[in-house]
């Protein structure tokens, strides 16, 4: 990844951090490691635990951004979700996986995206 995508990057979970928090969820941690992965923001959406991955891109052309969470992606954050929560057991209970796509400037979110 280049200096200029992890840039992109950053920002676009700073984007998708206010976005969570101006609805009233709590981001519960942010680029959270393990030696499987990464979790771009895992925050508490009421009493659910919801683990959003995040895709920014500054075009359409090498598709969506959304398209960039494929099975593999899926099955990955799953185990790092559960990870997570082993780690955090205090917060057990309802979760969903969220994706957060971002295109240039505009931001949409794929809320129960798998």
């Amino acid at each position: 990844m280049t200096g200029s995508n992890q840039a992109r990057g950053r920002w676009g979970e700073q984007q998708a951090a206010r976005w969570y928090a101006a609805r009233g969820a709590v981001v519960l941690d942010r680029n959270w490691r393990c030696d499987r992965g990464e979790l771009d923001l895992v925050v508490r959406d009421g009493t659910t635990v919801v683990f959003v991955e995040v895709k920014a891109r500054r075009d359409e052309r090498f598709g969506p951004a959304s398209a960039a969470v494929g099975d593999r992606k899926r099955q990955t954050l799953r185990t790092l979700a559960a990870r997570w929560l082993d780690e955090h057991p205090e917060h057990r209970g309802a979760m969903r996986f969220d994706v957060v796509a971002i295109t240039g400037t505009r931001l949409e979110v794929i809320a129960h995206a798998f």
